[in-house]
């Protein structure tokens, strides 16, 4: 029997839980040609979420509406970002090869194509040269080829592009986020879903004023899953394969993960695999040191990785301490002066590690890591 819950890819059917706010607020969007940027942590679910509203866009012949997705987290100069967007854009608007073929031919035609194509996964791939007597018309061309797309086949178009921050890196970022921002801005039958996980490089582009995406849509937070929800989607599992756990426990695991998605559902796992008919607190505890001890390595590379304030300046948060700045704080912890504590929070920040919701609200964002720095060091 397959496991009931599923993390580290997309979730569909009933495999997923909750969201439908968000996801009707997304497909309110799409119709209407809004642009959007999602923003949360890491592992909370926004691929999952844009992945179920194209779905249900897909399923919709009467939409005429086109879900574009990629990614571009191993997009790592300008050049990678065009081939990815071009690639994007003419598979998701070309249902078979020839066609693929025609539209390069037809709206890339000043690019020097390769088009490769996979026997085993019945894939194919555009790429482009630079050999070009234009470059800068030619950039302009994949920039606006949805808009060219969608005009001539009377279709909208919806361009979803995840970890969209990786911009932000590249050399020139506020040239190319300015051409960006040029082209899309003008596009009448095409809107653009930005979302990623790094809140603080994508509050940069899109809330600072003197920055090109500044105000560019509609900007959304991910909020965690209700632990009410949790509640309903793990009983309901574990009922759908037989066997029982109680309300009260389901709500355990979603306050022990502090409902986050991507642990609740592999807390759930853990515990499900344990249980052969009835759940109960033995099998909970053994499952969080299972998930603990199995992640232990993972966590003391991130430890060893780290200065001896960064750490202490962890162990201040998972002790629940909000004044990070007093000198109560400070000496408790050996942070060092108060000026300090702005340099340990960006350290972390830029680590990925911590996530601050507001100056006094700052929370680790991977609660196991939490859990093991409190079963290690407290």
């Amino acid at each position: 029997m397959e496991a009931p819950f599923i993390f580290g890819k997309l979730a569909t059917d009933d495999e997923y839980t909750d969201r439908q706010e968000e996801m009707q607020l997304l497909k309110n969007n799409f119709t209407s040609l809004i642009n959007t940027i999602i923003i949360s942590p890491r592992r909370w679910g926004k691929s999952t979420l844009v992945n179920r509203v194209a779905e249900s866009f897909k399923k919709d012949r009467k939409a005429k509406t086109v879900i574009c997705r990629l990614d571009i987290f191993n997009c790592r100069t300008e050049q990678q970002f065009y081939n990815a967007y071009a690639n994007a854009i003419l598979k998701s608007t070309t249902s078979a090869w020839e066609e693929f073929v025609s539209g390069v031919t037809k709206y890339l035609g000043k690019f020097i194509p390769k088009l490769t194509f996979s026997d085993v996964s019945q894939t194919y791939e555009f790429s482009f040269g630079l050999e070009l007597k234009d470059p800068h018309l030619s950039i302009d061309e994949i920039l606006d080829l949805p808009q060219k797309i969608a005009m001539d086949t009377d279709r909208k178009i919806v361009v979803c592009i995840d970890e969209f921050q990786n911009v932000h890196a590249y050399p020139d970022s506020l040239a190319f986020q300015q051409q960006l921002r040029a082209h899309w801005q003008l596009h009448s039958k095409v809107c653009y879903c930005l979302y990623g996980s790094k809140r603080h490089l994508l509050m940069n582009i899109f809330n600072e004023y003197e920055m090109p995406f500044y105000r560019f849509g509609d900007m959304h937070f991910l909020q965690k899953i209700k632990r009410e929800e949790w509640v309903k989607f793990i009983t309901k599992r574990f009922k759908a394969t037989g066997k029982h756990i109680s309300a009260a426990l389901s709500g355990k695991i979603a306050d022990t993960m502090q409902n986050h998605p991507y642990y609740v559902q592999q807390y759930s796992q853990q515990i499900w695999l344990r249980t052969q008919d009835e759940c109960n607190e033995k099998i909970l505890d053994e499952a969080l040191n299972g998930l603990i001890d199995q992640l232990s390595l993972l966590f003391t590379n991130i430890i060893d990785s780290l200065k001896a304030r960064q750490i202490s300046f962890l162990l201040a948060i998972v002790d629940g301490e909000t004044s990070f700045t007093s000198q109560e704080t400070l000496q408790k912890y050996n942070l060092g002066s108060s000026a300090n504590v702005k340099n340990l929070k960006n350290a972390l920040l830029e680590k990925d590690i911590i996530d601050i919701i507001d100056s006094k609200n700052i929370e680790i964002q991977d609660p196991v890591f939490q859990l093991w720095i409190k079963k290690r060091f407290t």
